[in-house]
């Protein structure tokens, strides 16, 4: 026992000196941050990280050390640098709740940050919401949705994509938001990679960094028009990579991948059995050729999908994911964990919703996207047409330009526009979406006009 004790005590010394250490290096990463916020850098440095797990493995080799354990805790390391430094980060979320804040004072503002239609939902959802009391959906309910619900799901998805979807195969999630932070939370562990392909939704980022999951960035370009390189993401790829993710029709730029590229994505995947996580809620927005995750039979993939965008139904926070169903009967438990189940009357509301026509929400979108394009050109603003979604990814080409502080300073104007930073390393992008009556949109785009001629 007394072996055992004094080995308890090194072990104990160790590991107090290691929080030290932790202290330390927390410390001068926050300090870096600093220096990278007030040079307009972005937070993560792939090509450094990388360096760094060169130099790891190769330790791990002199030292006859557990390569995966080494990189899974320099995951953890990095992850905590990215916490630090992203504590005051503006998205275009922050920039929508301080747009709502100047609302209740009572100023005006055109709100073209953020990806909610300002059309209704279908006339169903209304006669729904009146007779939901009736029909008795108000009780507790299976995890994974409404069993009427699942099944009108299947029928739905089976035919729009032209799939074999069944019932068992849907999770009803409150959002599709929370239908990414369940398959990440679920499916992958700290130390764990996942892959993003930026620009991006922040929330994949958010979530993984929630769940002790280090994210590897593929940054792609406007020259390259949005187009990850397959050789890149490739090269990315390591023992600790678990998971892809995929955002197509995507937000913010609106990109659709080439078939040939997304089957190549596809095929570098089952090569690593990797999870594809494909967030598809933009597919009724796509304006050229596009194919859902789904068509490839892929059993590790994960599809998610909501009736916010599609529907106008952003408040009623529904959604659903779609995959096999042992992997559904794993997300089922972490779902009912977190939540019990989602509202019945909620479930009721949107499978009534499924027998509405929506064309016209898409067409509306599209019009909305061509006057964007329209004026976004007149003003001299790079961006990549959108193949779908609704949003335009603008670069707006001045020296020192801070999407930021300009989204910022037209809160002043009466605008309110997302900064590319939110989206990864695009300082000098903004992200205007088309979600607002072409009247209103016009305004908008005559003040962002005006602002951007005397930066």
């Amino acid at each position: 026992m007394s072996e055992i004790n004094e080995l308890r005590s090194k072990m104990d010394e160790i590991t107090i000196e290691m929080i030290k250490m932790l202290k330390t290096r927390t410390e001068i990463a926050r300090e870096i941050g600093e220096i990278k916020k007030n040079a307009g850098k972005g937070i993560t440095d792939e090509l450094r990280e990388e360096s760094l797990r060169i130099k790891i493995i190769s330790l791990c080799k002199e030292l006859n050390f557990d390569e995966s354990i080494a990189t899974k805790f320099l995951n953890f390391l990095l992850n905590e640098s990215v916490k630090v430094q992203s504590s005051n980060k503006e998205t275009h979320l922050s920039i929508f709740l301080k747009a709502k804040s100047l609302e209740s004072k009572g100023k005006k503002i055109i709100h073209m940050e953020v990806g909610e239609p300002d059309f209704l939902p279908p006339q169903i959802v209304k006669k729904s919401l009146s007779e939901v009391y009736d029909k008795g959906f108000l009780k507790y309910g299976p995890s994974k949705g409404i069993p009427q619900f699942r099944e009108a799901l299947a029928k739905h998805v089976s035919k729009l994509f032209e799939v074999n979807v069944k019932s068992e195969n849907i999770l009803v999630n409150p959002g599709a938001r929370f239908g990414i932070f369940t398959a990440i939370n679920t499916l992958l562990n700290p130390g764990d990679e996942l892959i993003v392909i930026e620009p991006a939704w922040p929330a994949y980022k958010d979530c993984a960094l929630h769940a002790g999951v280090k994210v590897r960035a593929i940054e792609t370009t406007f020259e390259d028009r949005w187009e990850p390189s397959i050789i890149q993401i490739e090269k990315t790829i390591n023992p600790n990579t678990k998971m892809i993710s995929l955002n197509y029709p995507n937000n913010p730029t609106g990109k659709i991948l080439p078939l040939k590229l997304q089957e190549q994505i596809i095929e570098l995947a089952i090569k690593n059995n990797l999870y594809i996580l494909s967030d598809e809620i933009y597919s009724q927005y796509a304006y050229v050729d596009w194919k859902s995750i789904l068509c490839y039979n892929y059993e590790k993939s994960i599809v998610t999908q909501s009736f916010s965008k599609s529907h106008a139904m952003t408040g009623f926070r529904i959604g659903y994911t779609i995959a096999q169903n042992d992997i559904i009967d794993k997300l089922a438990k972490f779902e009912a964990l977190c939540l019990t189940n989602v509202s019945e009357p909620i479930q009721y509301i949107a499978m009534k919703a499924l027998e509405a026509d929506t064309a016209d929400n898409t067409n509306t979108v599209r019009r909305r996207l061509e006057l964007l394009a329209k004026k976004a050109t007149e003003m001299n603003l790079d961006f990549v047409v959108p193949d779908g979604s609704m949003y335009i990814f603008a670069r707006i080409n001045q020296a020192g330009f801070d999407g930021v502080r300009f989204a910022n300073n037209l809160l002043d104007k009466g605008l309110a526009v997302a900064p590319g930073e939110g989206f990864g390393n695009y300082k000098n992008f903004i992200r205007l979406s088309a979600c607002q009556d072409e009247e209103i949109l016009t305004e908008g785009m005559n003040i962002l006009s005006e602002n951007v001629r005397y930066i």
